[in-house]
């Protein structure tokens, strides 16, 4: 049985990443995770790993002794790593953790796995589309591809991009095995509710102002996290070393149209004395908010994938998962 290593996997994407794997992998999975503020250790609902197919190793990728110590040891063949610092609000208040965490931090991975891993291993960076900038909102035409210049315009997609250029230098230097890919926002059940989708769902459901940036108008491409979990899979299976693939979910809406796609699926499947919509509160604008992120995933297709999840669908059967009461059978 293979060693699979996910850093990150207590996060968002991580615990659906770690599911999908203990359903479909023949693999001991390795959850590599800081426990920080927006982690879950918890499992999600239905997994059920079998007898020491699943461990939890509680660390920090600044732990650079930790990390070679996981890796001489463990032995992992697949390494997912899905650890960073996320949230742009967060960034441009406090820059400095996101340096620590996202460039330090992979830095101290790539070299523990480059001295102690048990070759041939493959190694999966997971990045985001923030690292390419900003697109026009008018140019509907235009989309990022893997060959789009980078221009990241945030502390937090700044350092994604450093990420991103450490793992392509490591790949050229060293001929590492590794693979990046650069998705789109992500959106699904059990997202912590610091992110768009989710904190407009809690905050409408208690009553509180749904604050939107500005006018609203900034574009988002929204892909499914569960769209995205297959993807990764697949380029872990079938990527080129050395190669980078986008992955668009085909979503793209408005911050303020996805606000009143929620608050419009509120009113129906749980109405209250007013519309949802009445909540919804303009607040001044995040210093350089990006206007349009858009992908053409056209490489990942080539790999045999394309997303299964239509917006407007994935959307209504995110928010039930977070009304008590109400469930939606998910196939």
């Amino acid at each position: 049985m293979e060693t699979i290593l996910v850093t990150g996997g207590a996060g968002f994407i991580g615990r659906h990443l770690v599911q999908r794997l203990l359903q479909k992998a023949d693999a001991k999975i390795i959850n590599f995770d800081k426990l920080g503020y927006a982690s879950n250790p918890d499992l999600l609902p239905g997994t059920k790993p079998k007898d020491d197919q699943y461990e939890l190793l509680v660390g920090d990728l600044l732990d650079a002794d930790f990390l070679e110590w996981i890796i001489k040891t463990k032995e992992p063949t697949k390494i997912y790593h899905l650890a960073a610092e996320s949230h742009v609000d967060n960034s441009i208040a406090s820059p400095s953790e996101f340096i620590r965490s996202n460039i330090l931090g992979t830095f101290n991975l790539l070299e523990a796995c480059r001295r102690e891993a048990a070759w041939p291993f493959k190694f999966l960076h997971v990045s985001t589309d923030e690292v390419y900038g900003s697109l026009h909102p008018d140019h509907t035409d235009k989309y990022f591809v893997e060959t789009s210049p980078y221009n990241p315009r945030s502390p937090y997609s700044a350092s994604k991009a450093a990420s991103d250029h450490l793992v392509m230098a490591w790949y050229n230097t060293y001929k590492f095995p590794a693979v990046i890919t650069n998705c789109s926002n992500n959106y699904g059940p059990g997202q912590f509710p610091e992110k768009l989708i989710p904190m407009t769902i809690t905050r409408a459901l208690e009553g509180e102002p749904i604050t939107v940036h500005g006018e609203g108008k900034n574009v988002r491409d929204w892909l499914h996290v569960r769209d995205h979990v297959k993807a990764l899979m697949l380029v872990m299976e079938k990527g080129k070393l050395g190669q980078q693939y986008c992955i668009g979910g085909f979503g793209e809406r408005t911050n303020l149209e996805v606000v009143e796609m929620i608050c419009s699926v509120l009113d129906d499947i749980k109405p209250v004395h007013c519309p949802y919509a009445d909540l919804i509160t303009h607040v001044k604008d995040r210093p350089g908010n990006d206007l349009r992120y858009a992908i053409d995933p056209a490489k990942i297709q080539e790999l045999g994938w394309r997303p299964s999840y239509d917006f407007e669908e994935g959307l209504k059967e995110t928010i039930i998962s977070y009304l008590p009461g109400i469930r939606l059978i998910h196939c």
